[in-house]
């Protein structure tokens, strides 16, 4: 069994596509109150570009708004997705309290790295009592390049491992594994795309599957 494992959250653990519309379209009303927007809610956009940093999010949803407009929405996004997450209007991804389980039964430590804000991460990680498994959750906020590599590359130091696997469904999580030399474990779920997903090491369609797959790869 390997000595670790870090996971990505959005799309990957916590089932966002169940709040990120409820919560972008709550923003775009409040951007309309303001007299800023008066187009449809860019979903498709915001889909598209799934698992950027949050500030990037807002440069391409919002390109011509000024820094204040963004940074406002961008707090106003927060707020209603922590909102939505403590009305229990999201969902835990099928099978990870199975694997979590399974995973920490046979001595494997589990660690999560998000592109995710450090408040949203923790109210998932509260409302659904994660730490019961996970050892620590990393946010992006805590690297100033905003780099996953980096910020997996932080984990790797902090607690000083040398065999673990990043399992995620886009493109910045394979790239987080690849640059530090782990394996990259890509998940077919809502937000991944066929293309990303054909760069990383092993792909598959349900977190249940990690059962085996870890096993096969280090009981060698």
């Amino acid at each position: 069994m390997t000595q670790s494992l870090i996971f990505d959250m959005d799309g990957t653990l916590f089932q966002t596509d169940r709040i990120l519309e409820l919560s972008l379209e709550d923003t775009f009303n409040h951007l309309r109150s303001l007299q800023k927007w008066d187009a449809a809610t860019p979903v498709d956009k915001y889909r598209e570009i799934m698992g950027v940093p949050l500030p990037q999010v807002w440069e391409t949803l919002l390109p011509h708004h000024s820094e204040a407009v963004r940074e406002e929405m961008n707090t106003y996004f927060l707020d209603s997705l922590i909102e939505n997450i403590r009305n229990g209007k999201g969902a835990l991804y099928p099978n990870v309290v199975e694997v979590f389980e399974y995973l920490k039964k046979n001595g494997c430590s589990i660690y999560i790295a998000s592109n995710g804000l450090t408040d949203y991460l923790k109210a998932i990680v509260r409302h659904y009592n994660l730490d019961r498994w996970v050892t620590e959750t990393f946010s992006i906020q805590q690297i100033q390049t905003l780099d996953k590599a980096d910020l997996v590359s932080h984990i790797l130091e902090k607690y000083n491992i040398h065999d673990s696997a990043v399992v995620g469904d886009r493109l910045s999580d394979i790239n987080a594994a690849k640059k530090n030399s782990l394996t990259a474990i890509g998940c077919r779920f809502d937000f991944a795309r066929e293309e990303e997903l054909s760069q990383a090491d092993l792909v598959i369609d349900d977190l249940i599957d990690l059962k085996t797959i870890i096993d096969q790869m280090y009981s060698n």
